[in-house]
């Protein structure tokens, strides 16, 4: 179990009605999926672009905003599983270019998130099969389409 503890640093993000309860809900739903799921507690961050720019430049030498960059907690923290940003621009932005609801969107990139913060990855083929398989998944038992159905010539890439 995972306790969700949700910054809203933007207010742009006030849009997305019930923002913590569908955090809270893509959080279990990736849980659900996961045979061993490590527990503690995930701190979101909903932020804008322009602090997103300075995460990503700072953790990951991109100086520019992405949807969604996670942060898994050392393994000497007690209870803390990691952290989660969203940029809100970023994330409106792409809901709107592939004909989304903002909340589908945020819940899509709060799964991956989460799953970033359990270890897996999409640095190789093999590794992205097996994550996009358990937010297909996870996504399902929301009622969210499959993000990866290439239908438009374009598939969704989450830390875009």
């Amino acid at each position: 179990m995972n306790a969700v503890d949700v910054i809203v640093e933007d207010e742009a993000w006030n849009a997305i009605e019930g923002k913590t309860r569908l955090v809270e809900q893509a959080i279990a739903a990736a849980g659900a999926e996961i045979n061993d799921a490590l527990p503690g507690v995930i701190a979101v961050l909903l932020t804008d672009d322009a602090a997103m720019s300075e995460l990503n430049g700072r953790f990951r030498q991109k100086p520019n905003p992405t949807n969604v960059l996670s942060f898994p907690a050392s393994e000497h923290t007690v209870n803390h599983l990691g952290d989660i940003a969203l940029a809100s621009g970023v994330v409106m932005r792409e809901a709107g270019d592939r004909a989304l609801s903002p909340s589908d969107h945020l819940r899509h990139l709060i799964v991956h998130g989460f799953l970033h913060l359990q270890g897996y990855d999409h640095q190789d083929d093999d590794e992205a099969q097996v994550m996009e398989e358990i937010e297909r998944r996870a996504l399902a038992r929301l009622g969210i389409a499959d993000p990866y159905l290439d239908t438009t010539g374009g598939g969704m890439d989450a830390d875009e």
